[in-house]
């Protein structure tokens, strides 16, 4: 079976921007028109967007909400998160369009809440996401924007998550994002280890279509292209077709 091909679009400012291993201060801008590039993947075929509100995710709120609802309405399925801190936020979101809400920072702080979510809306109305940094021997879990550090690990919460209905969880090694250094197939095949149940989209560092592959084999049921995609690495049609 192939992977899920999902290209990705971070918003600061409205913009379309990487930052180097979620580095604030490390940015590059490249389009200052999302919906265009939306529609550019979909005219491509791709069936899904990947959406990061980078404003939100740092500070809480939704800036970027209008650009997301733009996105949602350019003929993609359209996965977004960043700042979502409670139900309120998940409701604005799925009210927006979005089709799968991403929760990072809340399901690490308080997983007990999202898995009700999971409960009252559908497990596949939401992408639990547990971005990840090895850290004195262990996968750690950086929350708000991967600013703060926090207790639980990888280890602790993705198992968990598979016993409460999580269904689809992305999970990026945060020293790999945005450095086109290739996936870390290894925490792919940990993380199908210990979480089989789950369809886990692999994010950071993807630079080929054979990255897209060995992400595969690997484990992992989704790939996201961020920044191998927006400088042509590849093409999103050769993406898809391996």
């Amino acid at each position: 079976m192939k992977a899920e091909i999902l290209p990705a679009i971070d918003l600061r400012e409205g913009r379309v921007v990487r930052l180097a291993q979620g580095d604030y201060a490390r940015q590059k801008t490249y389009r200052d028109d999302p919906v265009a590039l939306a529609a550019g993947y979909a005219a491509a075929g791709a069936r899904w967007l990947h959406v990061v509100d980078l404003d939100g995710a740092k500070s809480g709120g939704f800036a970027n909400l209008p650009v997301i609802e733009a996105l949602a309405r350019a003929g993609l399925r359209v996965q977004a998160g960043g700042g979502v801190r409670g139900i309120a936020d998940v409701h604005r979101l799925l009210d927006a369009g979005v089709e799968r809400v991403v929760v990072g920072s809340v399901a690490i702080r308080d997983p007990e809440r999202v898995a009700d979510w999971l409960r009252r809306h559908g497990a596949d109305r939401f992408t639990i996401a547990l971005d990840t940094r090895w850290l004195e021997d262990r996968w750690t879990l950086p929350s708000a924007g991967w600013t703060r550090a926090e207790t639980r690990t990888l280890d602790d919460l993705a198992p968990w998550f598979a016993a409460h209905g999580a269904r689809h969880l992305l999970c990026t090694d945060i020293d790999r994002d945005g450095m086109l250094a290739g996936p870390n197939l290894a925490l792919y095949r940990h993380l199908a280890a210990i979480a089989p149940a789950l369809a886990v989209q692999a994010s950071g560092g993807v630079r080929s279509v054979d990255d897209i592959r060995d992400a595969r084999i690997a484990g992992a049921s989704g790939v996201i292209l961020g920044r191998g995609l927006l400088e042509g690495c590849f093409g999103l049609a050769e993406a898809m077709a391996a």
